[in-house]
Formats: C-alpha cells, structure tokens, sequence
C-alpha cells in the first residue's frame, strides 16, 4: 500500500498542470525530453554464455536508474528449468526520496544467471526467461511501476557422453562442466533455498551435533564442566541442567547473531576475538579458574556485598546463571572459530539472499546441535557427581586439570609448537603429581589407589616424552619422539608439510596467478588460531600420498592471523568468512568453484577431492590441447 501511494503521490507531482503552474508562477524549468516507455528506457537483452550459464544485461538511459533489490530473473519455459542462486553486482548508493536509502543501477548493467535442469533429450532446448525490475525517471521525477520483460533463448544440447551440461547451483561458476559433486557448502545453500525449510532446520540440527565432537568444541567440556563443580556441594540435577541450558543458549545465541554479522557484512566477529592479547586474558582467566579448583586460592567478596548477594539468590539464582551465559557468550566468540561447511553455507545463504531469518534460524539450529550433548552433559554430571565426602577433591583436581588444558589449548594458536609441547609435559607431570605417582603404596593400599598411581605413573612418562619431543623438534604431541626417529633414520620418510608460497591480499594473489603461467594453483588459508588448519598442516599436509600429489601444482597460502583489511579483502572478495578453506585454480588464472573445499579434510579425503579437481581439469581442457 505504501509504494503504490508513493507511486500515485509521483503522477500527481509530475504532471502538466502542475509543470505549467510553476512556468505561469516564473519557476519554470528549461523543457525536458519526453518521458520514454519502460522499454524504451531500460534496454533488456540476454543470450547464452555456456551450458551452465546466461547472461542478462539491462542497458538504462541517462537520467533514469534501476532498484537493485527490484532486479529478479525466473525462467518460464519449460517447466524443468530453474534459476539457481543469482548474485547481483554492487550498485551504487543512493538517497530515494521514496525508497529511502538504497542501491540503484545506471548505465549498463551485467548480471550472470547460473541455472540447472535435469535434461532427458538431447536436442537444443528454447528457454524463456523473464526479468522483473522497477526503475525511475531522475528528470521527470517519476517512478514506473513493477514491469516484467521477456527473452527466448536457445540452450545448447547435452554433451555427447550424456552428461547433463546444466547440472550446476549455488557456486558453480560460469564455465565450469559439470559430472564433479557440488561443494558441501553449495548443497547446504541449495537446501536453505528450497521451500522445505523445516527439513533444512532439522538438517542444520544433525550438523551441529555431529559438530558438537570436534576439536573446536569438545573443549566447552571443561568449561561448562568447571562451572557446574563450582557450584559445591548443593548442586542439584534441576540447577545443572539450568546452569547447562543457559550456557548453551548463550552459546548458541552469540554463534547465531556473530553469523548473520558475518553473512550480511562480512565481518567475522570470532576472527576479530583472536587476538594475541584477547587469547591470553582468556587463558588467564581459565588459568585461575582451574587453580581455584585445586584450593590454592577462594574468591572472597568483603561481607556486605557476600550478605547482599545471598538475600539475593533467596529469591533467584540469576547470579550464577549470568555468569554460566557470560561464560557461553565467551566460549562462542573465542574457543570456536573454526569453519566448517554447514557454516560456511548458511553463511552464503545469508549473504546472498539476505534472508537473515532462515539465515539465522538455520545457524540457531546449528548451534543448539553443538549444545546438546554439552546440555546432557551437564544435565547428568549435577546427578551423577558426588556431593560430599573424600570424593569431591579428586573431581575438583580433574575439572581444574581440563581447565588447565584448555587455557593450553587457546593458547596453541599464538605460541610456537614446542613451547606447547612443554606447557602439556609439564601438565601431565603436574597431573601425575596430583595422581600419586610418586608416592609409595601401603600394604593396605585398595584397588583404587592402585589404579591412580597406575594412571599417575602413565602420564608421568607421557609428560617426560613431550618434554624430550620438544626438545629434538617433534611435531606432533601424538608422536613427540619422532623428531629423534627421524634424526636417526636416513630412510625414514620426508614428513615436513608442504612448502607454501606466502601471499598476501588481492594483489598479491593476483601476482602470483600470473607468475604460475599454465599450472594448477592451490591457494590454503591458513590461521594460527584455527585448530583444523594445524591439523591439517601436521596431518593431511605432511602426508607423502598427498604431497607427491601436489608436485605438480603451485602452492599459494595465505595466513589471516592478524585479520587485517589485505586479509578481510581477500577473504570477501571469494564470499569466504574464514579457515580452513582451500581454493583451485586453473591454467587461465580462473577459481573452480565446484571444487572448493571447506573445513578440515583427511589424507584421504584430500587425495578424494583432488581427483575431482583433476577429473573438471581435464573436462575443461580441448582435446587435442
């Protein structure tokens, strides 16, 4: 109702009367060309770019423009076709007197439509596609109505080895042949744009608890555990399981709103939250928590504020569930940034429909996922914990033990390899300490105290081999004497990860594409506060299947620790909202979109997706080339 008031208030301001009423009253403008038709004003043409893609073009007449939220495209015939995801070029801004502020087109204007369609026959195929747009007239100060324009186009026949040439969606690129499954983020899109938007919730839902056992956030664990111990002796099954729902609603609430920032703007929140300075005032904190646990110190407040608080929490118990949602909202924003594709898709669908509510739903569901088993953890640990008696000391040393490791862990992402190795030695001799590994049993010693020096005892040696393994240069906590092995065997395998180039930004991406001349080009970025890419570089990277694959292939990396305006334009300018990805391109410089990869991947599934990288290379190549 509004714009169709707005509409008749424009034909009312721009008509002849009232331009001779102002000519009659001495205000009267030089004469104006004559208003043109909205065919006449907005050219529109389109044609076939390839199998996989069309191209719209809009040409405007100066002193008319387009509104590009306005600027929609659907295929009318034949009934199999469909339009996949369209991403308008940027407009330019502009202040409507109608409209507020928006974006509008002017000049020409380009815009390519990606689509699909499952073909039986294998004749050329006529497809008629219809663009709806609105513009206005700036001269005459007139704005058309809602208008829809028309184009028969002749799509190309299938392959002859019967693959379906337009088998394509949210992702693929202009070019690319298809045969090579979708991205897992693509498919994710492809789900958030159907109608089915219950399923895709439930879906997103599954994600999250498959999510909820990665090393991104498996250390919640502790957390939401430390703080369900600190609540002593009177902790209730009710009161764990309010402390737990109110963490993972704050966990899930701060992924959910750091996502839709993140879709609509491109900011990543969680890559801003790890910064050297932000990460050891979390490990600080966590430090001190776990130390508070080992009774070396009681948080005291002075009486009148302890007197305060307790007739408080007689009426409610807000304070303690404040802290658990601070607690949820930090856990969110600093121990899991990681990207994985079901993120990294919902994120994609935010940014290029802003559909910030399917969007958002989708990323809440995906959240509550990860919280759900943290919810029966912390549900069942209020029940199953012991509440009094000699019991409660050891639960305390384990729960500030995990602590410890996670104050370790957060600090793994800025602090050199072997300085970590030392921090978890020196752990695990501490824990064996606690444990009783160097204290001697009595005759009477019971089955248990048995088992604790035994498990005391393990971690003892552990702890001495990750000391010795960071000093001989060992990579990995897993195997810490492997430096040594390595150091005395002259047949021992070459293990060292790949030896990447460092690019920086834009520019110099764009440097190192040309200098590659005709060779594939792998591009990883990389983050010293992303867990799953130190996996992959100590794992899949250093896996001599893998690099004997990639002897071939130039290998660019580009490291986003600092987060900087090189790393934020590089990032965006590939719609990517952090690590681990891993971009392909081409001999003609071009990225193949159908074959990104998102998230961690194994030897194995690395070597997997690099046969579909070759597999579309050779597809794209000419015979004969």
């Amino acid at each position: 109702m509004r714009t169709f008031f707005a509409f008749a208030l424009m034909l009312l301001t721009g008509t002849s009367a009232s331009a001779g009423l102002l000519d009659r009253l001495g205000f009267g403008e030089t004469e104006k060309p004559p208003l043109l038709k909205v065919d006449q004003a907005f050219i529109y043409d389109a044609a076939v770019e390839d199998g996989n893609t069309l191209m719209a073009r809009v040409n405007i007449v100066e002193g008319y423009y387009l509104y590009r939220d306005k600027f929609t495209f659907q295929i009318l015939e034949p009934p199999g076709v469909t339009v996949s995801t369209v991403k308008l070029p940027p407009g330019k801004a502009k202040e409507d007197q109608f409209f507020g502020s928006t974006e509008v087109y002017e000049g020409q204007t380009e815009v390519q439509i990606p689509i699909r369609l499952n073909r039986q026959d294998t004749a050329a195929e006529t497809v008629i596609l219809e663009a709806s747009l609105q513009g206005c007239s700036e001269i005459h100060g007139i704005c058309y109505p809602p208008t829809t324009q028309k184009i028969s186009l002749e799509l190309p026949p299938p392959s002859a080895d019967g693959v379906n040439p337009i088998e394509t969606g949210p992702g693929s690129a202009p070019g690319e042949t298809p045969g090579i499954s979708l991205p897992a983020q693509d498919r994710i899109v492809q789900a958030l744009f159907n109608d089915q938007n219950w399923l895709t919730l439930a879906a997103f839902f599954g994600f999250g608890l498959l999510l909820a056992f990665t090393p991104c956030v498996f250390p919640m664990i502790p957390i939401l555990s430390g703080i369900i111990v600190g609540q002593g002796k009177n902790i209730t099954t009710r009161r764990s399981f309010m402390l737990s729902l109110m963490y993972v609603l704050a966990m899930a609430l701060t992924y959910t709103v750091a996502g839709i920032i993140a879709g609509l703007v491109g900011e990543n929140l969680q890559a801003t939250f790890q910064h050297p300075g932000i990460l050891v005032g979390a490990s600080l904190v966590f430090v001190l928590l776990a130390l508070s646990m080992f009774d070396l110190y009681h948080f005291q407040l002075p009486t009148r504020f302890q007197n305060r608080l307790f007739h408080i929490s007689q009426k409610q118990q807000g304070g303690t569930l404040l802290g658990a949602g601070l607690m949820g909202l930090f856990s969110a924003l600093i121990v899991g940034p990681c990207v994985a594709p079901p993120l990294a898709g919902a994120l994609i669908y935010i940014g290029e429909s802003g559909d910030a509510l399917l969007g958002g739903s989708a990323l809440f569901a995906l959240s509550m996922g990860m919280g759900t088993p943290l919810l029966v953890f912390g549900t069942s640990a209020g029940k199953l914990l012991p509440r009094t008696g000699g019991w409660m000391q050891p639960v305390k040393y384990l729960f500030g033990v995990l602590l410890l490791a996670v104050a370790i862990w957060l600090l793994s992402r800025i602090l050199p390899h072997p300085v970590i190795m030392l921090l978890w030695g020196a752990l695990f001799i501490i824990s064996a300490v606690y444990l009783g590994a160097l204290e001697t049993l009595g005759a009477d010693s019971t089955g248990w105290s048995k088992l604790w020096k035994g498990t005391g005892l393990i971690s003892l040696v552990y702890g001495i081999l990750l000391i010795v393994g960071a000093a001989s240069g060992s990579g990995t906590e897993w195997q810490p004497l492997r430096g040594l092995m390595v150091a005395q065997s002259t047949d021992a395998p070459n293990t060292e990860s790949l030896n990447f180039r460092s690019i920086k930004g834009p520019e110099g991406l764009q440097l190192a594409l040309q200098e590659a001349g005709d060779r594939l080009v792998m591009l990883d970025f990389y983050a010293d506060w992303c867990v799953d890419c130190k996996r992959m570089e100590a794992t899949t990277f250093s896996d001599p299947t893998v690099r004997n694959a990639l002897r071939n292939t130039v290998l660019l990396q580009t490291d986003v620790t600092a987060y900087d305006e090189k790393d934020k334009a590089l990032l965006n300018q590939f719609s990517l909202y952090g690590p681990p990805s891993v971009l392909f391109f081409g001999p003609d410089g071009t990225e193949l979109k159908r074959v990104r990869l998102i998230g961690e991947a194994s030897p194995k599934e690395f070597l997997k997706h690099l046969q579909q990288v070759n597999a579309l290379l050779a597809q794209q190549t000419p015979k004969g080339a």
